[in-house]
Parts: structure tokens; sequence; C-alpha cells
């Protein structure tokens, strides 16, 4: 590896300064390559998932992890593997939301979800899906509303998810000690309307 993540994360925090001036929404993340500065362009449908997903979780967290909540945003980081990832859906304890500085100890992450977004699918699809449990995170949900598909991924062990389930809107998908109901979900695209 070469630059250590000190450094990345100088160049993380200069590069999120730099994105403020910037038109549009940016994110900040430190991926395989070192920091990433990317353009934000979430659709209506890839905002209004989330949003479903949060409103869900966040009913039947304080049930089963008191003091956690569901937000997007904000960072979370694992200085020893170099990674700082932003995902779309995160939960952690509500108090570290109080803390100073940019990103959220991954040690404190109960489950991360991210929603392929049509332009950069491989980046849900390919490398968080190798961070994420290098990271150590218990659950990873992947919604594809390309396909109209939730991959539900967990025990990390040894760098890698070694349980994978599949489901397809309309499920009633278990994520950890929860539930998610996909039945309102929506597609992108002209096909994006519901299935009945």
């Amino acid at each position: 590896m070469g630059m250590d993540y000190a450094k990345m994360r100088a160049i993380a925090e200069q590069l999120g300064a730099y994105a403020e001036g910037l038109e549009g929404a940016w994110s900040v993340e430190i991926g395989p390559a070192g920091p990433i500065l990317a353009m934000m362009c979430p659709s209506k449908r890839h905002e209004g998932t989330i949003r479903r997903i949060r409103n869900q979780l966040n009913a039947q967290i304080p049930l089963t992890h008191p003091g956690y909540v569901c937000e997007n945003g904000p960072e979370i980081e694992h200085p020893a593997i170099a990674r700082m990832r932003l995902p779309d859906a995160v939960v952690i304890p509500e108090d570290t939301l109080d803390e100073p500085g940019l990103a959220v100890d991954v040690t404190q992450v109960l489950a991360v979800v991210e929603i392929v977004s049509p332009s950069n699918p491989n980046n849900d699809l390919i490398e968080k899906l190798a961070d994420y449990p290098a990271m150590g995170i218990p659950h990873y949900m992947i919604v594809d509303p390309r396909k109209g598909t939730v991959e539900v991924h967990c025990e990390p062990c040894a760098g890698r998810y070694t349980r994978l389930e599949s489901y397809i809107y309309g499920d009633k998908v278990p994520f950890g000690p929860w539930t998610v109901e996909t039945a309102d979900f929506r597609r992108y695209g002209k096909a994006g309307d519901r299935v009945e």
C-alpha cells in the first residue's frame, strides 16, 4: 500500500472543503485507489427508496438496539485498512452524530444500505461488497432498482461476507434483526411503476 491513511484522510478533507465551493452535491470516499471525489446525482426514486428503508428501520431499531438510528450519512471509516465510505444509509448509535469530525468509527456500525446507482453500479456491487466485510460491518443490504432486486449480505469472515440471501421487490426482506417491506419500492426508468 502506498500513502498512509492519515495522508489520505487529509487529502479527503481538502477535497471535501473544495467540493463545498462547487455546484451540486459531492461525496468524498477513500476506496482501494485512495481518495475519490464523486458527484452525487441521486434520482428521486433512489432517495425515495432510502427514505422508505430508513423509516422502516427507525420504527424497529428502538426495540432491538435502543439508542441506535438509521441515517443517510455520515461517513464511516476504518483507518487500519485505509477505507472511508459514505453509505446511502447506516445504522449507528445516535450520539455519534454529536461527535466532532467527519467520520464515524466503523466499529460502531451495525448495518449499511446501498441503493445501486444506474451510473456506477460497480461501486456498490463490487468495491463496497469487498470493503464493508473487510471493515467488519455485520449486515449489508444492496437494493438494485434497475432490476427490482435486494441482496442481504452478512456474517463477515476473513474479509468477505459468507452469507447471501436474494429477494425481489414485493418480498418482506429480513435484514439482521429487522424486516424491510419492499412492496412499495419503485424501479428506475419507464418500467419503474409498481409491479402489482
